[in-house]
This record gives C-alpha cells, sequence and structure tokens, in this order.
C-alpha cells in the first residue's frame, strides 16, 4: 500500500489550502480514509476522517473550516483548509486504516500559516 499526499506550503492566515493524498495497492473504495496531523513538539491528531460510505467526523478545532471528500473513480482522499490559523501548522499525513491492527501512512506534506 502506498500514500502520496501532496498540496502541503505557505500560506498566509485566512488563507485556504487543499491536500490531496493518491492511494495505490488497496481496495480503495470500500475503505475508510483520514488526515492526521503533527504539529512541533505536540502528539499526532486526528483532523478528519471519511468512510467508504462518505460519513465524515472532524476534530472541534477545524469543523465548518476543514472539509474532507473522497474520489474514488481517482483513488484520493482530499482536504480542503480554509480560514486557516497559525495553529493549523503542522505536518500533515493521511491514514488508511485496512483492518484491525493494520494501517497505513503516507510520508506527510507539511503546512506552515504565517504572515
Amino acid at each position: 500500500v502506498q500514500l502520496q499526499a501532496s498540496g502541503g506550503g505557505l500560506v498566509q492566515p485566512g488563507g485556504s489550502l487543499r491536500l490531496s493524498c493518491a492511494a495505490s495497492g488497496l481496495i480503495f473504495s470500500i475503505n475508510g480514509m483520514a488526515w492526521y496531523r503533527q504539529a512541533p513538539g505536540k502528539q499526532r491528531e486526528l483532523v478528519a476522517g471519511i468512510t467508504s460510505t462518505y460519513s465524515k467526523n472532524y476534530a472541534g478545532s477545524v469543523k465548518g473550516r476543514f472539509t474532507i471528500s473522497r474520489d474514488n473513480r481517482k483513488n484520493t482522499v482530499y482536504l480542503q483548509m480554509n480560514s486557516l490559523k497559525p495553529e493549523d501548522t503542522a505536518v500533515y499525513y493521511c491514514n488508511a486504516p485496512v483492518r484491525a491492527g493494520v494501517e497505513y501512512w503516507g510520508q506527510g506534506t507539511l503546512v506552515t500559516v504565517s504572515s
């Protein structure tokens, strides 16, 4: 299984970015997907998740600003991030929980929110 994340970068506060994660080596359409982030000196935390039936959940800190989506034709999960804040600065990782005790991680993409 490979997860290739992209779309990070430097953005000003209030700006937007869209992250993408292209998956291969798994049956994407039946797999839930998620985005996590890890800020310097902090633990990795769940940002958003989407199930195979398109149910979504979000961390309280991003609810209303971030949107997770998926395109099963492209085996890709997205994270649209709006109204970005400096505290959103982190390395963002996509995650594929395949079954109990087995999950895969992308390589991470850095998002920096700064003026």
